[in-house]
């Protein structure tokens, strides 16, 4: 049975005053605010916060930890609620999550669990979180080289967008976020693909974030709890959450978007051969992955590894890997059972041809 439509945590845009973010913090009358970061978002996006911070003369508590999603895990959220209860966190505090995705998710699950459960805001800072990661309420680690194996889905208080964060990224970041888009538009909106053709990452404005944000919107609203049409997020993230994890165990680590990329060119060509996907819009999916993002490269012997990841997913069900594919661009359809051969020939396919 599908659960009833959840209100989501209202996306406020904001300038450098952050006036909206701290008309909320007046408001909600916290016990103490502790702000969440990793080393990248402290050097470029704090100084932002903290000079708001000092004009509205609120106290606060930093807590940094290593940017990377290699530093996604258990562990790491342990100790941010060591730290928490060490600075004196109460059931009443706040947690501001000033990061991308891996922020997002890692603030998201330790607000979650502490004390079992304090307010969190979100203050997504790439392009990947603004669009996705910040979005719908999955909080959650990775746990022995896989995926988001430890989590919960709880919603934020709010997500504020300052879009000159962006200033702060390297156009691989731009582009990793760019990948989320894509799957957004290949999902539910074949007019949002068709516009995304000759975007340049570089450009991407207010009106854009929204847009794609509010695709993830409108699916998670009525199914937060991922039992039907959440699912349709999930493509490219089989066979992407595998190729992430098996860089990541082999000390290379590359951002989430270019492997979810990779996931969408193995995943349409499974499309085409399974669900209907025409050959020529594979292939038009292929042209504009192939222009943005590098190729990755692994050897048949590896292949075994990938599958192995894959094997572990979190989507599957006894034992059988549970994939969201391609009807067409702009329609997808989820719960579609692939049998390991298929996931290889992909794997083949993208490995010796793309």
């Amino acid at each position: 049975m599908m659960e009833a439509a959840v209100d989501l945590p209202k996306i406020h845009l904001l300038d450098e005053q952050a006036i909206a973010l701290f008309e909320l913090l007046k408001s909600s009358e916290y016990s103490s605010i502790f702000i969440l970061c990793d080393s990248n978002t402290k050097k470029h996006c704090y100084p932002i916060l903290q000079r708001n911070f000092e004009r509205e003369e609120l106290g606060y508590h930093l807590i940094e930890r290593k940017a990377g999603e290699e530093h996604k895990n258990i562990n790491t959220a342990i100790g941010i609620c060591e730290e928490l209860a060490e600075l004196g966190a109460d059931r009443h505090s706040l947690l501001i999550n000033l990061g991308g995705g891996m922020i997002c998710d890692l603030g998201g699950f330790c607000a979650s669990i502490y004390k079992r459960g304090i307010d969190f805001i979100h203050l997504p800072t790439s392009l990947l979180a603004m669009v996705d990661a910040s979005i719908g309420g999955k909080c959650g680690v990775d746990h022995k080289g896989l995926k988001n194996q430890l989590g919960v889905i709880n919603q934020a208080k709010a997500i504020f967008i300052l879009h000159d964060f962006l200033n702060t990224l390297e156009e691989e970041e731009l582009k990793s976020g760019l990948a989320e888009l894509y799957k957004h538009a290949l999902i539910s909106d074949s007019s949002f693909w068709n516009s995304l053709q000759e975007l340049d990452p570089s450009s991407i404005d207010q009106k854009l974030i929204l847009r794609g944000a509010s695709l993830k919107e409108d699916i998670v609203r009525n199914d937060p709890f991922e039992k039907g049409e959440r699912k349709l997020l999930n493509f490219g993230h089989n066979i992407g959450h595998a190729i992430e994890s098996y860089f990541i165990e082999k000390g290379s680590p590359i951002p989430h978007g270019f492997a979810v990329a990779a996931g969408m060119v193995a995943e349409s060509y499974i499309s085409e051969k399974s669900t209907g996907l025409a050959e020529g819009e594979r292939k038009e999916i292929e042209r504009l992955i192939k222009k943005v993002y590098p190729k990755l490269n692994w050897s048949q012997e590896d292949q075994t590894e990938l599958i192995s990841y894959l094997k572990h997913d979190k989507k599957n069900k006894g034992g059988k890997l549970i994939f969201t594919l391609l009807r067409s661009i702009g329609d997808a359809t989820y719960d579609q059972e692939v049998k390991e051969k298929e996931v290889l020939e992909a794997l083949n396919y993208y490995r010796n041809e793309f």
